[in-house]
């Protein structure tokens, strides 16, 4: 934490120390705050962990637990019922669970979910086994493919790709429906040709995969992205050697991964929150790389969801909005 941080901060927690010696709590002061993110061998989890341990320095009196789950669609619908307060969540999730996208499983609009900020890309990266002879998205017809945890953020884009690729789950002579590090356990064990998962690049699952076994990144080209027809979707670079034997660059389709909350929650604890993330951005990227690209510009507010009032108070004070 950066000197300033702990001179800004410091002042809060002295105050609050001072108000809860007369027996007061403080405004914000919310005793438990659950975290909500994704497979311990995703991006979510660990970058949630680094969260958790950042706050507990500023919120002295707040107890900060991270929670393991299927990650976006989950989240968000935990969010909604009040079982989190803070969740990572892909921008395409949030937006049609806000809109309520019955389409993708949301029967009904959730109306309480709101921004605290847009954070890093969400890369769509297709891993197959070199042995399968994927090279294509059309090489996937009649291959065992995993599209992620049920109803999950991957899964939902799973569904926008193949789609817009010009097939279905029924062109796969097996679906499974399974979150990062099963699927990579059944690729090591040739029960699974290939897997769909979408987070930062160097995502943990794939690293441990390309170094286990000789992979084939599958491209996923302008054309495609094009033809899925939702903004949120954008054509993205996954470099070379970013995994283990991949030597060139790949094109593939990213979306955005936000954090997010809900309405109920108490405006400071919200801004504390958002203050001590962007105060605090190399100790996220020391817990994972795809932290390097957060960033505090006007791009950190560009959600169709509106922003969470402590949110928006702390962009206003960095005149970012």
């Amino acid at each position: 934490m950066t000197k300033m941080t702990r001179r800004g901060f410091g002042a809060l927690t002295l105050g609050t120390a001072a108000v809860a010696a007369l027996g007061v709590r403080p405004a914000f002061a919310q005793q438990f705050v659950t975290i909500l993110t994704g497979g311990t061998s995703g991006v979510y989890y660990p970058l949630g962990v680094a969260m958790s341990q950042i706050f507990g320095k500023v919120m002295l009196e707040t107890k900060f637990t991270v929670q393991s789950t299927k990650a976006s669609a989950e989240n968000v619908n935990l969010l909604q019922a009040g079982r989190g307060e803070l969740a990572f969540t892909q921008t395409d999730t949030l937006a049609q669970a806000y809109r309520g996208d019955a389409e993708v499983g949301f029967a009904k609009p959730l109306d309480k979910l709101r921004t605290v900020a847009v954070i890093y890309p969400n890369y769509i990266q297709i891993v197959a086994s070199k042995a399968s002879g994927i090279k294509s998205l059309a090489d996937l017809k009649g291959k065992r493919v995993s599209v992620g945890a049920p109803k999950s953020g991957t899964e939902l884009n799973a569904r926008a790709v193949v789609k817009a690729a010009g097939l279905s789950y029924d062109d796969f002579a097996k679906t499974e429906y399974l979150p990062f590090a099963e699927s990579v356990d059944l690729m090591k064990n040739n029960q699974l040709d290939a897997t769909l998962q979408s987070a930062g690049l160097g995502v943990a699952s794939l690293k441990d995969l390309s170094s286990s076994m000789e992979i084939t990144v599958v491209p996923v080209p302008p054309e495609i992205v094009a033809k899925i027809g939702d903004p949120v979707y954008v054509n993205k670079i996954i470099p070379a050697n970013t995994y283990t034997g991949q030597t060139e660059d790949v094109q593939t389709v990213a979306t955005g991964n936000a954090l997010a909350t809900h309405s109920g929650v108490s405006a400071d604890l919200v801004y504390l929150m958002t203050k001590a993330v962007f105060d605090n951005l190399d100790t996220l990227a020391a817990a994972h790389a795809a932290a390097k690209q957060i960033q505090l510009s006007k791009d950190a507010t560009a959600s169709a969801v509106p922003l969470h009032p402590g949110a928006e108070r702390f962009y206003k004070e960095m005149k970012i909005i």
